[in-house]
């Protein structure tokens, strides 16, 4: 039942497009205390048919620029080649390391984002209250 409803979760927040696979890495290590290798390589697996379903709908809806896209794909799949060679060779507990290390760096970025939206919205309501 955990693996239907952590599977649920990371695919409709990989629908978004915000990263369901670090979310489902972080469960399956933490629920399930899979080791970090496994979790990773099974992060993988779950990423190529949620990635198929969001790309058809995000091409019906026109919000894929194919070019750009395809560009980044190119190297990204390089990227991964060299990645996968690394965390192959990483021991478990550094790999674990520079995850949370990671998933820290998101997280102030986000932060940092929602607070200089907040402060652009209220200058802009400023501005119209004037």
């Amino acid at each position: 039942m955990g693996e239907i409803i952590i599977g649920a979760i990371s695919g409709i927040i990989s629908g978004t497009g915000m990263g369901g696979g670090t979310i489902l890495i972080f469960l399956l290590t933490f629920l399930f205390q899979i080791e970090q290798h496994v979790a990773q390589a099974t992060n993988l697996i779950f990423f190529i048919p949620t990635s198929i379903i969001a790309i058809i709908v995000n091409i019906k809806n026109k919000n894929i620029n194919l070019k750009l896209g395809t560009l980044i794909s190119v190297y990204g799949i390089l990227g991964a080649i060299v990645g996968a060679n690394v965390s192959i060779k990483t021991n478990v507990k550094d790999l674990r390391k520079y995850f949370g290390i990671f998933l820290i760096a998101i997280s102030i970025n986000e932060i940092y984002s929602i607070i200089k939206q907040y402060k652009k919205e209220k200058i802009d309501k400023n501005k119209d209250n004037i």
